[in-house]
């Protein structure tokens, strides 16, 4: 089967590019990788007064929502994060407890914000994960700075990426499913909508009505609802935590819901995928799935 392992195997260094591309990318397994990034300036230097002096008063994007899903499926609309502009001090005063809300705050910007949004923090990481560079020939589409609270949770999905997701500081918690999964794993279409703040402080759900609908996974896995979905209770989820100076590679196509301790910092490394068998192997077992479900 595509992909499938029976748990997530750790690498004691990080391979070379052709071990890597032979032993992981290719087959589309994952690997937690020990020993990858301990030279980064950033395990010692990412404290948070270190953030403060350095990033401090700058506006920056942060994800605000009133229950931590963002990009999730809820009262039947696709929902997104209210995207708030505010100084990363205050956002930094939310994490570290010295203001309240009731509100999820979460530095989870995508399209490479860490170079967009934090350029004052890319020396101290890397521009790119060389050996993986080599092995795909390719620099990374993205790289992303992740920085929030614990409540923050990421719905599962996939990505059309590969993903080496790095942790600075605290823990991520992954759970997986492999493309072949794809089965047993529910999509349906709903319509895009938006968090935004009434006068009141309170968070109303406000439809984007010129935009197409959304397919997305409605299924929680920590928490699956076996009635309405009896086929998931076959599909084979792998959890893994991905602690501070470990490199998950996470491959395209792996169905992924993440969860954090409070303030981890994570930054991670998007490569484009090749669209090549085990994208059509993907396409076909989606093609599949969608029309027994016809029948």
């Amino acid at each position: 089967e595509l992909g499938w392992t029976e748990s997530v195997p750790y690498l004691d260094r990080p391979p070379s590019p052709l071990e890597f591309y032979r032993e992981w990318v290719s087959p589309n397994k994952p690997c937690i990788i020990r020993n990858a990034i301990t030279h980064w300036p950033a395990l010692q230097k990412w404290t948070s007064a270190y953030l403060r002096e350095v990033v401090g008063p700058k506006v920056v994007s942060v994800a605000v929502t009133p229950n931590g899903y963002a990009d999730a499926v809820f009262q039947d609309r696709f929902v997104m994060p209210e995207e708030r502009q505010m100084p990363f001090m205050d956002f930094l005063d939310i994490v570290e407890k010295k203001v309240t809300s009731p509100n999820v705050f979460y530095v989870q910007k995508q399209c490479s914000n860490l170079t967009e949004e934090f350029p004052e923090l890319v020396c101290d990481v890397q521009p790119d994960i060389p050996w993986m560079s080599e092995a795909l020939g390719k620099k990374p589409d993205a790289v992303n700075f992740w920085l929030g609270e614990a409540a923050a949770v990421t719905s599962l999905h996939k990505d059309h990426y590969e993903n080496l997701y790095c942790v600075i500081s605290g823990e991520k918690h992954f759970l997986l499913h492999p493309p072949s999964d794809r089965p047993f794993i529910p999509y349906e279409l709903y319509q895009p909508a938006t968090y935004q703040v009434s006068e009141d402080g309170s968070f109303e759900i406000v439809d984007e009505k010129s935009t197409d609908k959304v397919p997305w996974i409605p299924l929680d896995p920590l928490n699956p609802n076996l009635e309405q979905y009896p086929e998931y209770a076959q599909a084979k989820p792998l959890q893994c935590t991905v602690r501070a100076g470990e490199m998950l590679y996470l491959p395209s196509l792996w169905f992924h819901h993440v969860q954090q301790s409070h303030g981890c910092i994570a930054v991670n490394y998007w490569y484009d995928m090749e669209y090549d068998l085990k994208y059509s192997y993907y396409q076909l077992l989606d093609c599949l799935t969608k029309a027994m479900k016809v029948l």
